[in-house]
Formats: C-alpha cells, structure tokens, sequence
C-alpha cells in the first residue's frame, strides 16, 4: 500500500487544524469545514491505488456507522453541538491515511513497539494514576494489543493507532467532543479519552482491508462494460467518419465513388 510519506504530518496537521476551528463557528461554519474536509479526503485519493481508496471509503463507512451508533444512539461520547458533524466521516478516512502514512515512512518495528507500548501503559494509567478511572479503555486495550501482535496489518494499526491517540488527546482538551464518565446503561467508568479507543479503529479497519477487494472487483466488474460499450462506440464513430478511398487495415483499396 503506497501512500505519501508527507501525509503522515500534512494530514493530521489538517485534522488538528480542523478541530481548533469547529470550537470556533456554529452549524453553519461546521457544514462549511464539512465540506471542505470532503474535498481533502477526494484529493488526497486521486494518487493513491485502487485498493487503497476501497480501504479509506470502506473506513468511512464503516466509521460513520460506528459514530453514530456510539454518539447519537448509545450516548458514550458527544461531540460540541450534540450532532455528528459533516466532516467526522471524511475525517476518519483521513486518519486511515495518516497511519499508513505514519507506518511507511517508519520502521515498521518501531511503530508497532511505540503503538503497543503507549496503549498498554495508557490502559494500566488508567487504572492507576490518572484522575479519571477508566475501567471501559482497559478492557479495548488488550483487543489493540492481540492485533499488533498477530495482524500482518499490524504497522498499519500501530500507525492509526498513534495518529488516534494523538488526536483523541487534543480534541478532548479543546472541548470539540467529550466522553461520558460511564458507559451508559453499563456503568462501567470510562475515561476522557478513554485508553482503548483505538480498539474501535482496529475494527473499523479490519473491516475496511476485507472489504476493499471486494468493492474494487466489483467496481471493475462493472465499469468494464460501460468503458468497453463506449470504446465500442467510438471506434465505430471513427469507421463511419473514415474519408473515402483510404487503404484499409489488409492494404485493399475500399470503394469509392467517383462523379
């Protein structure tokens, strides 16, 4: 999967830029980043593969499916305006972006190191020292830690798993979303952000890398036709078009009228 080395701090610059000014407007100026944000996601996957811009839609999805199940259904977290703001989904996608970003333009070693560690000492912090216990991100942190272990798209996780934990940890302390003390009808404490955040993006992920051949091979499956029918049609348009009397393809004159 070939990504840009540049995206990994160009991107989440822009998130983080993002995030600062949506605590600044109202619905009308959040639309207006929303739709901004759209426009970078697009652009930042004209030149990528086929294959990775299946993995960052299929993220989008399946992330916009996640965030509306835990923020508007559930409760667990809210963000500012009490809304799903526009450029959440095409956010996420970028997020995808920046981990693969992250993870190429490292050693795959080290990031997955730095991954497994931070997660684990942000879950028994958790536990621990911080002031707000959060019992809910222990419990995602060991899901993270089986994946960097096992997952041959472990880089690929350690690196969203960084560029989350960052932006979970900046956008908490500006107040653009806020977790809820305790999950609710459960009751389990939970932190702000809490430490096993990044366990929903794993799945989020895995769901996208399955998914993306799948879409590809059908997208191809039938763009196929349509781009054959055209170039069909064309190439039809041409023969009708051809001047009389020109040599055809075997070196035979065709036939012309002559008044």
């Amino acid at each position: 999967m070939r990504v840009p080395r540049w995206y990994a701090v160009v991107l989440p610059a822009y998130l983080a830029g993002l995030l600062a000014l949506d605590t600044q407007v109202a619905l009308p100026g959040q639309l207006t980043l929303g739709v901004l944000t759209f426009v970078v996601l697009v652009v930042a996957l004209r030149p990528l593969s086929a294959l990775v811009r299946a993995q960052a839609i299929g993220v989008v999805l399946f992330a916009t499916v996640g965030e509306v199940t835990g923020s508007l259904v559930w409760g667990v977290y809210h963000y500012r305006l009490h809304n799903l703001p526009l450029f959440i989904p095409p956010a996420h996608g970028l997020v995808y972006l920046s981990g693969i970003a992250l993870s190429r333009s490292l050693r795959a070693r080290a990031v997955v190191w730095a991954a497994a560690v931070g997660a684990a000492a942000w879950g028994i912090a958790g536990l621990t020292v911080l002031p707000r216990l959060d019992v809910a991100g222990a419990v995602g942190v060991p899901l993270l830690l089986v994946f960097l272990w096992r997952s041959r798209s472990r880089a690929t996780y350690a690196g969203v798993f960084l560029v989350v934990a960052a932006l979970e940890l900046y956008g908490t302390s500006i107040g653009t979303w806020r977790w809820a003390r305790d999950l609710p009808g459960l009751g389990i404490p939970d932190g702000n952000p809490p430490s096993g955040v990044a366990s929903g993006y794993v799945w989020f992920d895995v769901m996208a890398l399955l998914l993306a051949p799948w879409l590809v091979y059908v997208s191809g499956r039938m763009l196929k036709p349509i781009v054959s029918s055209f170039s069909a049609a064309v190439r039809s348009s041409i023969r009708r078009k051809e001047p009389i009397g020109t040599m055809s393809a075997s070196g035979a004159s065709s036939r012309a009228s002559v008044t």
